[in-house]
């Protein structure tokens, strides 16, 4: 296994948390080997880009068994997770901020969210879906207690930049932001952007293309069907 310090690419690691995510699958269904084309077919990548990204995590299969789910399982666990595991926590108890901590609850063994932060005095105190809200001031205070370095921001774009700040000022290395702004951030700080308009907007737009790319799709087998011929 390559050493946990090695830095790979963002892609690499959504890549293998699919992967690790389909194997579980897999393996609940009684499977115990699995194929990089079988892999590849359900992730949406091709075969040599799942013997690539195998290469990450320094794991080889066999031509005539494949993977064992079982141990290529464990060696993405060791590359993706913290051995001690990790806290993170989740500024904004909102509808969103809400939905994110009902998704979370005991999903990852090795990151939790274990602290909540929001500026409504109603919701302060109050433990909502396992995790604890505090104020927003005590951000520096908790995130030190708790050692979080991770953190998920779904708060109103106005209030982002400084929710980041006080993040990264307290100690945060990674943030998972939902609000729809870009966060200025120092350089040793990650920041994955989910912006559902964006997404939404994008999605919306090549459904409209259906029909452009169908009659394209259409004209290009016609062309070859003529070369055929």
């Amino acid at each position: 296994m390559p050493e946990k310090t090695a830095t790979i690419s963002a892609k690499v690691v959504a890549r293998l948390s699919l992967y690790r995510r389909l194997l579980a699958s897999e393996a609940a269904g009684g499977a115990r080997h699995i194929y990089s084309h079988q892999l590849a077919t359900r992730a949406g990548v091709s075969a040599e880009q799942v013997r690539r990204d195998m290469m990450a995590v320094g794991y080889n299969g066999t031509p005539i068994r494949g993977y064992c789910i079982a141990e290529l399982m464990n060696c993405i666990d060791g590359l993706l997770d913290a051995a001690q595991g990790q806290n993170a926590a989740i500024v904004g108890l909102g509808n969103l901020g809400r939905a994110i901590t009902v998704y979370s609850a005991g999903r990852w063994p090795k990151l939790s969210i274990v602290a909540a932060f929001d500026h409504d005095p109603a919701k302060v105190g109050q433990v909502i879906n396992g995790c604890t809200c505090y104020q927003d001031a005590d951000i520096p205070r908790i995130v030190a207690e708790r050692n979080i370095r991770v953190a998920i921001v779904a708060v109103p774009a106005s209030e982002a930049q400084k929710v980041a700040d006080s993040l990264v000022e307290a100690g945060v290395k990674g943030i998972l932001n939902f609000a729809p702004a870009r966060l200025r951030v120092p350089p040793d700080v990650y920041v994955e952007n989910m912006d559902v308009a964006v997404s939404l907007e994008k999605v919306a737009y090549f459904a409209r293309q259906a029909p452009v790319r169908k009659a394209a799709a259409g004209a290009r087998e016609m062309g070859s069907e003529d070369a055929i011929q």
